[in-house]
């Protein structure tokens, strides 16, 4: 290995895979990650010769590991908490969602410069989307406004709802991202407004669509008190949470409400398919199937 590689890049040195093109998720920690596994079948569905790794970036070092990466001859990264701000400001080029995102997830070398998007969005509504969930003219709440809410609004308005909540313990900081994309929900025609999470369902207007964008269901909590959820979980509501791998604690609310619930692992792997395609090429999109790969996961998870 080369002297001037951190230690980060030991298991993703490009220099040590020949005749591949070398991708890797940056994250800390990353041993959990399940995206070498969702790019290593993408990769095999459409014939393509990579390799995908993971990257351990310090906490203050993303910067010098993604740029010893691509130095050394690697083609592109995604990234995860808590480094996506730390990629949009590396990158020299930022795509219009990433800007509205507010963050990138993913990241490319080409022409010698580093490139940033953000897919997250557009995983969560392509998987809403395979889930036969109808985003047009619906009433969505989206429960929290950091990172993880900012990231999908954009794309979320783009499939013109009829309507979104943004709903924050914080109301000041539901309101600062209303502020952000008020123009963008005004040139979609869809009404964004605030509501402080308590007040959720008290006008008894129907929601639709639930989406969890709170760090809740990382543990046993959920987002919602038991009183709200009964008003806001109606049987025709669909509830999602952006956690994957377990029945979280707003699921739990839901079901016994009668709802239909998702957890998040179809939007990891639809945003993974979106940064694959950017990487590889749209055309390779007949050739990928994200839902094989989601099944695959699914029944690895519930062994």
């Amino acid at each position: 290995m080369s002297n001037h590689l951190p230690s980060s890049l030991l298991e993703t040195n490009p220099s040590d895979f020949p005749g591949l093109d070398v991708y890797a998720v940056a994250g800390n920690p990353i041993a959990h990650s399940k995206s070498p596994v969702i790019h290593e079948r993408f990769a095999q569905q459409t014939s393509q010769a990579m390799h995908y790794g993971r990257l351990q970036p310090a906490l203050d070092g993303f910067a010098q590991t993604a740029r010893a990466f691509f130095a050394a001859g690697g083609k592109g990264m995604n990234v995860t908490v808590p480094f996506k701000l730390d990629a949009k400001a590396l990158a020299d080029v930022v795509t219009p969602r990433a800007q509205l995102a507010g963050a990138v997830n993913t990241l490319w070398h080409a022409d010698g410069r580093i490139y940033g998007d953000n897919t997250d969005g557009a995983g969560l509504v392509r998987d809403l989307h395979a889930q036969g969930i109808t985003l047009a003219g619906q009433s969505i709440c989206l429960l929290g406004a950091g990172g993880a809410a900012r990231g999908v609004l954009g794309p979320l308005l783009h499939e013109k709802p009829r309507s979104i909540v943004i709903a924050n313990r914080s109301i000041d900081k539901a309101q600062a991202l209303q502020a952000l994309f008020e123009s963008l929900a005004k040139e979609c025609g869809v009404q964004l407004s605030v509501c402080p999470i308590d007040a959720l369902g008290s006008d008894d207007a129907p929601i639709d669509l639930i989406i969890n964008a709170t760090a809740a269901g990382l543990g046993a909590d959920s987002p919602v008190s038991d009183a709200v959820a009964k008003r806001l979980f109606k049987p025709s509501a669909f509830a999602y949470d952006m956690v994957y791998g377990k029945i979280t604690g707003m699921m739990q609310q839901a079901i016994h409400h009668g709802c239909r619930v998702s957890d998040g692992l179809g939007m990891l792997v639809e945003q993974a398919a979106d940064a694959f395609l950017v990487w590889r090429g749209a055309e390779l999109g007949k050739a990928l199937d994200a839902r094989a790969v989601l099944a695959d996961l699914r029944r690895e998870l519930t062994a």
